[in-house]
């Protein structure tokens, strides 16, 4: 069958076609927001030529990081234990009950029972940005992070938005986020006024706001929470 690339996003490693057909079976996406560590999970794909393979594992953890063999930083992946193989890589990761929460990615050589998959919420948002713009647009803010829990006795006693937010894991110097103050160990809290509780919450806030004009975030240093202002730069590809 034939298929045209409209669109690929490298930071993802994801990529959309169009296929000059009609009527195609197809699996629906499943929210990948709603997995937990140790929740059953099946990757399908064709692992070393061996066509429509299956194989299970469970969750492992969420929110990691990875960097490529060509040196890119792909963020926010699923990590799991179903075996992958070359040949498995854009295949899907299911639930049990058949819904896509992820597209498998990659593997850590020698390793048993590392593999990583790109979130389903992550692959949503790179289709509508492709669709729209015919690539991703995202802001920079000149952060590295990862979203994890806040302790349920601050979400009470300083009456935060959510229990999850997203942890500044470093700020590079001189960048936007760090000329507006923004600092390693911070906890974003909310984009303009829309809680973060994810990075892909990051990710979609800044592509709906113009490039060049001022975000408002609020974030959580230690136990005092802070607004401010960071004029986010387009991230150049």
């Amino acid at each position: 069958m034939a298929a045209k690339v409209v669109g690929s996003d490298a930071p993802t490693d994801l990529a959309v076609l169009r296929a000059h057909s009609s009527g195609l079976p197809y699996a629906a996406l499943g929210d990948s927001a709603r997995l937990r560590a140790g929740q059953l999970v099946i990757a399908m794909g064709n692992p070393l030529g061996f066509e429509s393979s299956v194989s299970t594992g469970v969750v492992s953890a969420l929110g990691r990081s990875l960097r490529s063999q060509t040196g890119r930083l792909i963020e926010n992946v699923i990590q799991h234990t179903a075996p992958l193989n070359p040949g498995n890589s854009g295949g899907p990761l299911l639930d049990s009950r058949g819904a896509v929460v992820g597209i498998n990615t990659a593997i850590i050589a020698r390793a048993q029972g590392i593999g990583f998959a790109i979130p389903a919420r992550t692959a949503q948002w790179v289709l509508s940005q492709i669709l729209a713009h015919g690539r991703v647009r995202r802001g920079y803010l000149g952060i590295g992070g990862r979203d994890r829990p806040v302790a349920r006795r601050l979400v009470r006693a300083l009456d935060l938005p959510a229990e999850r937010a997203v942890e500044v894991l470093s700020a590079k110097p001189h960048g936007p986020a760090w000329h507006a103050g923004v600092r390693s160990g911070d906890l974003i809290l909310t984009l303009n006024g829309q809680a973060v509780q994810y990075v892909d919450d990051l990710h979609r806030g800044l592509s709906e706001s113009p490039f060049g004009e001022p975000v408002r975030i609020e974030l959580l240093r230690r136990t005092r929470r802070m607004v401010l202002e960071v004029v986010p730069e387009e991230m150049k590809t």
